[in-house]
């Protein structure tokens, strides 16, 4: 095949993107529906071997019988006879713009724990949807795992099977060694433990940024004897749970592996308790600040209330909370105090009485109009020269944006993920959530092709989310304002 190719009559091919084995995959133009698709082309000649056509029609009836959001849409299938006298079997696709998670990890090395969770729960949700269906992917790989800007996809069913299906040599002999499962070389029937195995192999690249076994090659994984349990990943910070996950995953025999659904749940739990946790630490941050800001304000007080009057009682810790902002009073709570009879309490108290901070009635403290009473008058100083009408006038004139530097991309970028991560620390914001937007971003400003067109799905992804209750309005609306800052920046450096 060649660029300019028309296939029937209506797939026009534009540009080879990738091959492979026997195919290869053009970005393509749909004459028909004007827009651009993504055609996976068998090219033979008439007469030869149609095994191979065999499995390009399996394929795309295994993924057109899939219908997952995260897996890849089949639009056509047909077979032709192109202008050379050859037969070619095509596979029309959705075309998506993205990177291969395998090229992310050999350039990058492993991911954080959480982006990891996020993309394998995302894939365990389409083999688990793909085995309710009867579907067995048996090719679940880094390479086949598309880092878009709406997500991570699964692409490449081209040698799925079904389930309980006896595969005949063609399909037994495709597959990348290092994800194969030990029971695929025993020729025994198609089941769904071998894409959880794979799965387990796609989680443990993510974490460590290398494969569980050395097995590179069919040779080396058919005289490979492995004993003792999986290999459990060695990552700082990854919770328990997700370590043995992986480790059951990559169990030897089949019936020791979890199902698909029960990973992409587990996963999905872990990053919720992360997001609890980081809750947690927010709220005993927040109760730190107000218990230091109290410290020091009392702190300052005295030293004032000392100069000025050197034999005045100092001021209670009550009255300097009373003076914070409202935002940062803790909210009282009632206790009981213990009484001097087993078993029994007497009336209930107060956290400030607990704390000893409410304000004795034989101590009160002075005021602060006694204080300012009582202060030495400052001298006068030099009045400050008051602005002209017609300079405030000019000065207001003067757009905000004019009169500070517009941030460069990465400042804009750097604002934004600022804004997940605040957002991420007080709860308002799911963690999953804020790690797929950062993600989804960093793939539209590395897209070559209209990265503005990019940012309104950013947008569009936002609004989704909102609706799902995975972060409030008001970290929505201030993304909002941070994606408006990345496109100007886009705008100036285009």
């Amino acid at each position: 095949m060649q660029e300019g190719d028309v296939l029937t009559r209506r797939y026009r091919l534009v540009e080879q993107i990738a091959s492979g084995g026997m195919s290869a995959i053009w970005r393509a133009f749909d004459q028909s529906l004007h827009r651009t698709v993504a055609i996976k082309v068998l090219d033979g000649s008439v007469g030869g071997d149609h095994g191979g056509r065999d499995l390009i029609r399996r394929e795309a009836r295994a993924t057109a019988r899939l219908i997952h959001p995260d897996a890849i849409e089949v639009y056509d299938y047909g077979e032709t006879v192109t202008a050379r006298g050859r037969l070619a079997a095509y596979v029309v696709m959705r075309l998506l713009d993205g990177r291969p998670l395998s090229e992310r990890i050999s350039e990058e090395g492993p991911l954080p724990w959480r982006e990891a969770a996020v993309i394998g729960a995302r894939v365990a949700m389409v083999l688990a949807a793909a085995h309710q269906r009867g579907i067995v992917h048996r090719d679940v790989t880094a390479e086949n795992v598309l880092l878009t800007p709406e997500g991570a996809k699964l692409l490449d069913f081209g040698i799925a099977a079904f389930v309980g299906e006896e595969v005949d040599q063609r399909l037994a002999d495709f597959g990348t060694p290092p994800y194969v499962a030990p029971e695929r070389l025993t020729g025994i029937s198609v089941h769904p433990a071998v894409d959880v195995y794979a799965l387990g192999v796609l989680l443990f690249a993510m974490l460590t940024g290398a494969h569980p076994y050395p097995e590179t090659t069919w040779e080396a994984l058919e005289v490979a004897c492995r004993t003792g349990p999986a290999p459990i990943p060695q990552v700082p910070g990854l919770p328990q749970e997700v370590a043995a996950l992986c480790a059951s995953c990559l169990a030897q025999e089949p019936a020791d592996r979890p199902t698909a659904q029960y990973v992409a749940e587990t996963l999905t739990a872990s990053l919720s308790a992360s997001l609890v946790a980081s809750r947690e630490t927010a709220t005993w941050m927040r109760r730190a600040r107000t218990a230091s800001i109290a410290a020091v304000t009392l702190a300052t007080w005295t030293a004032v209330l000392l100069w000025i009057q050197p034999d005045a009682p100092p001021p209670m810790a009550a009255a300097v909370i009373t003076h914070l902002p409202e935002s940062a009073q803790p909210t009282p709570q009632v206790s009981a105090r213990p009484s001097s009879n087993p078993g029994t309490y007497d009336k209930p108290i107060s956290d400030e009485e607990e704390r000893g901070t409410v304000r004795s009635p034989a101590l009160p403290s002075p005021s602060l109009t006694q204080l300012a009473s009582e202060r030495p008058a400052p001298s006068k100083a030099p009045p400050v020269p008051a602005r002209s009408a017609a300079a405030e006038r000019e000065r207001t004139d003067v757009p905000a944006s004019a009169r500070r530097e517009a941030p460069t991309l990465e400042q804009a970028v750097g604002r934004f993920n600022a804004a997940l991560k605040d957002g991420e620390t007080v709860g308002a914001i799911r963690s999953d959530v804020a790690l797929d937007l950062r993600q989804v971003v960093r793939n539209v400003l590395r897209s070559p092709d209209n990265p503005a067109g990019g940012l309104a799905d950013v947008r569009r992804k936002l609004d989704d989310r909102e609706r799902e209750g995975g972060l409030t309005p008001e970290v929505r609306d201030e993304l909002e304002r941070r994606l408006t800052l990345i496109g100007d920046a886009l705008q100036r450096t285009a």
